[in-house]
């Protein structure tokens, strides 16, 4: 049956694209969010930008047909602009008064009351929804399509499997698996379980374009001191060191080793391979609560406490490894791998990025470069949103690698929530394609202390 879907303005603030996602259904716009919507016009971010693109569509709307009386939608709705509450009272509740949200709603009720369709209130407020509830509306999330409906559903990128302890054998023999009946996607990992013996395990990864399940490529590498300390990070680093798998997301709780394990990757591939001109690692500037003021001195000078985190991962590597950087050549001397740790320095790290080795910036000023051939690492992921995402992806030129990294429980965007984030979103739409890989680490590596933390905070 057909339906009136009634907009909230965070709707469209979220996806301007919205109008057309509701197949043959009606789309009501009540004024009052066109209204809220030309507060935002002028902001220099997403909701910025989808407030104008919001506002264009509705202007070419209109220029074909009458929007207060509906213009026919390609997928046979309408979409219409409500401005006549009529005569009756805006809600059943004068305490609720006169506010912006009021209105909206006032309208969804109006609808509801005056057509015989059946009227849905759309927003992604939790609070509006559980008022519009109250005065007997039927309210809904709005959720883009190909993303999880909960931070529950969010692929994993791993799986366990039941069977027997002769087929493991054989995998381990063969090297190799027919996986036609597992139903996997591409490049996701597998735990072979026995069933009689849960202990007896075989990790595997499977590859698309043979059918077949195959025994990790990269189970024991070390990189640069840094070696998996559990099986997800094991799986993790199987499609790190994979150069046919062109974007990797890693999602994690804080203490997983996300980060860790993608530059020590990352420092492999570009000084000991060579596989990558250069070592990129960006990340959002998202203060966790409130700014601190200006910063003085040039910009690298005002960015270092942003990047603090990457520094420390990056020194924290260099020390594990005991290798620093040859003094003509930049790239760490290989004669040390293996010996005792030394300490680690910035020195040495800020001789990689001296060198062009190395670069750690943010993504304030990545729109409209184009990065060839490097390993691009985009930390704090779950604080970017969809478009934003998409615009640094796009940067990725032939032979570059970009990986993803975050925790969507740590958001501190206040537009997104854990399954509307750019990482979630990358995970969900790229999960099946063999260029990309994921994985979503689950136990805390960094300390005892940090892993009861996470658990009980």
């Amino acid at each position: 049956m057909k339906k009136n879907f009634v907009f909230d303005t965070n709707v469209l603030l979220t996806d301007p694209y919205a109008i057309h996602k509701f197949d043959d259904n009606n789309v009501i716009i009540p004024i009052t969010v066109i209204e809220e919507i030309d507060k935002f016009k002028r902001d220099l971010n997403t909701i910025g930008r989808n407030a104008r693109e919001a506002a264009r569509l509705l202007d070419d709307f209109r220029t074909k047909g009458n929007l207060s009386k509906g213009v026919p939608l390609a997928g046979g709705g309408v979409v219409r602009v409500v401005t006549d509450l009529g005569k009756e009272p805006p809600l059943p509740f004068p305490t609720l008064g006169k506010t912006a949200d009021s209105l909206i709603l006032a309208t969804a009720l109006m609808v509801k009351k005056r057509e015989d369709l059946p009227c849905i209130f759309v927003t992604r407020d939790i609070n509006l929804r559980l008022r519009a509830d109250a005065i007997g509306l039927v309210a809904e999330n709005y959720q883009e399509q190909n993303t999880a409906s909960s931070v529950e559903e969010i692929y994993s990128g791993w799986r366990e499997i039941p069977t027997s302890r002769e087929q493991i054998e054989s995998f381990h023999a063969d090297k190799s698996m027919d996986a036609a009946s597992f139903d996997l996607l591409a490049n996701q990992c597998v735990t072979l379980v026995d069933e009689a013996n849960p202990k007896h395990t075989g990790l595997g990864r499977f590859h698309h374009s043979s059918g077949l399940l195959r025994p990790l490529l990269y189970e024991k590498e070390d990189m640069w001191g840094i070696t998996a300390r559990n099986r997800e990070q094991h799986f993790a680093i199987e499609v790190l060191l994979d150069d046919s798998i062109q974007v990797v997301t890693l999602a994690g709780k804080a203490g997983t080793g996300k980060t860790l394990l993608a530059i020590a990757a990352g420092l492999r591939k570009v000084a000991d391979e060579g596989a990558y001109s250069k070592l990129v690692v960006a990340r959002p500037v998202m203060p966790l609560g409130k700014e601190i003021g200006f910063l003085p001195g040039e910009v690298g000078e005002k960015l270092r406490p942003w990047m603090e985190p990457i520094f420390d991962n990056l020194e924290f590597i260099m020390g594990m490894g005991g290798r620093k950087p040859h003094a003509e050549t930049g790239y760490p001397d290989r004669a040390a791998k293996g010996k005792k740790s030394k300490p680690a320095n910035a020195e040495n790290v800020q001789q990689l990025i001296d060198m062009g080795i190395l670069d750690v910036q943010a993504l304030t000023y990545i729109r409209g470069r184009s990065m060839p051939g490097q390993f691009l690492i985009i930390d704090e992921a779950q604080n970017l949103t969809a478009h934003e995402v998409k615009t640094i992806i796009t940067r990725a030129g032939e032979g570059t690698k970009v990986i993803l990294t975050g925790d969507p429980y740590q958001i501190d965007n206040p537009f997104l929530d854990a399954t509307t984030n750019g990482l979630t979103i990358v995970v969900e739409r790229f999960k099946g394609h063999d260029i990309a890989g994921h994985m979503t680490l689950t136990k805390g590596e960094r300390s005892a202390l940090a892993e009861l933390a996470t658990n009980l905070l």
